[in-house]
């Protein structure tokens, strides 16, 4: 495949022409001598096992990690900003750094001080063949293409799990092998193995809404929904409209895949079967089908999830109750927006039914008309890896595979110990258990 990014860019050196005859075979990445591409060949083992005490950070290393060590103290501090470097080179650098001409935010090379203009000139030089989607450095076109490629070359010493990327790689190392939990919230208690976890968990507490519109009060915990919240309401910034249904978007990437929905388009191609996706996260998501890992663990009832996203709704909607969706003509609510969707068509007729062309049967969701078409033609796409029956629905097939198959019963009832391989089986069996109850009062 080919990426729309010259060679001698691959490592982002744009203003340094040293030669780089050292080439990792994993990423295509470049260095001058041969002590560097063996130390940054450590990163794609995964190998990190000097870390740092005062922070997450760990390094492949010890030298790194003496030299690390020195931003936590005041060696190589700057006069003028109080900022603590690794060593002398980096603390001269900062102090002979370019600085942005918009943001005053200062760079140790003019390469980053380029790199970090285009966010501000919102330039993305480099482009993938494969979806078009745009970026701002080479070596992001290389992480975006292996979505494509379905290449995972940083390999889990400890479970031989493989990643995309290394970032990946340290997190999953962080949730499901490691013990160290360092991070506690100073309101509930809860642990978490990173700053950043904790820092969007305190949210939930603090109500903390650190950007602020300047035309309104409105505040908003996310800088995209602020700018969302700026082109909706007071008409600022730039919309994108399909040429085809005349739809608005307020980021052209949203615009993209929207278009791609048009025209078919599935870039996406999932490894374990032949089904497509119009974006990678639709493909990442549909990939958790193929998983039986479920790391997530709820901290309420204990069960366990395979995504955080699910472990969220799983928290929001059986724990605390919250229906966060809203009707704008009436007081009802509800817990998801499908459910909103189906409530304004029915309600308030708003929206668009789907009708089915056989039997003229209506529908308030596209996805419910296709599955409905399914069972007129009998086409039965999910094939048991059992036995050879067909089911025309994934839940189907998972219904099946649990009832006929699994010896696993996750529902028990806590009455009398018995185990359930499904939720509507306990719930019979807590109904007998109340019949019983009646019984024994009468007589």
């Amino acid at each position: 495949m080919k990426i729309e990014a010259d060679s001698n860019d691959i490592t982002e050196h744009p203003h340094d022409d040293k030669p780089r005859p050292y080439l990792c075979t994993v990423c295509d990445k470049r260095f001058t001598r041969k002590d560097h591409l063996n130390h940054h060949k450590l990163i794609h083992a995964g190998e990190k096992l000097y870390s740092c005490t005062q922070c997450e950070k760990s390094f492949s290393d010890q030298y790194y990690l003496n030299r690390h060590m020195n931003v936590h103290s005041s060696k190589y501090k700057c006069t003028e900003c109080g900022k603590c470097f690794r060593d002398n080179e980096a603390l001269t650098q900062h102090s002979h750094s370019g600085e942005c001409t918009v943001c005053s935010k200062r760079f140790t090379t003019s390469g980053e001080l380029v790199v970090h203009s285009r966010i501000h000139s919102r330039e993305k030089p480099y482009k993938c063949h494969e979806c078009d989607k745009l970026f701002s450095r080479s070596g992001h076109v290389n992480t975006h293409m292996r979505v494509h490629t379905g290449d995972k070359p940083y390999k889990c010493s400890l479970c031989n799990k493989s990643f995309s990327q290394t970032s990946n790689l340290q997190t999953h190392k962080r949730h499901v092998h490691s013990s160290r939990i360092s991070y506690d919230c100073c309101y509930c208690g809860e642990l978490f193995k990173s700053s950043y976890e904790l820092k969007c968990h305190v949210r939930i507490h603090t109500g903390a809404k650190s950007n602020s519109c300047r035309h309104c009060s409105d505040r908003f915990t996310q800088l995209g929904h602020l700018k969302s919240h700026l082109q909706k309401s007071h008409n600022e910034g730039t919309w994108f409209t399909c040429h085809i249904c005349d739809k608005q978007f307020n980021r052209s990437g949203d615009l993209k895949v929207h278009i791609h929905r048009h025209k078919g388009v599935k870039p996406y191609l999932c490894g374990e079967c032949p089904k497509r996706f119009c974006t990678a996260a639709e493909l990442r998501r549909h990939q958790l089908v193929h998983s039986d890992t479920k790391q997530f663990s709820c901290s309420f009832c204990g069960k366990l999830l395979k995504s955080k996203d699910k472990l969220k709704i799983h928290v929001r909607i059986i724990h605390n109750g919250v229906k966060p969706c809203s009707c704008k003509y009436c007081s009802d609510r509800f817990q998801y927006r499908s459910e909103l969707k189906a409530h304004l068509l029915k309600s308030h007729n708003e929206g668009t039914w789907f009708t089915c062309h056989i039997c003229q049967k209506k529908f308030s969701h596209n996805g419910s008309l296709k599955m409905h078409i399914r069972r007129h033609d009998a086409v039965k796409p999910y094939l048991c890896c059992e036995c050879p029956k067909l089911f025309c629905t994934t839940a189907e097939l998972k219904q099946h595979h649990q009832l006929v198959h699994s010896d696993v019963r996750p529902f028990c009832c806590s009455l009398c110990g018995k185990w359930f391989k499904q939720k509507r089986f306990i719930i019979k069996h807590f109904n007998w258990h109340r019949n019983q109850c009646l019984l024994s009062t009468l007589c």
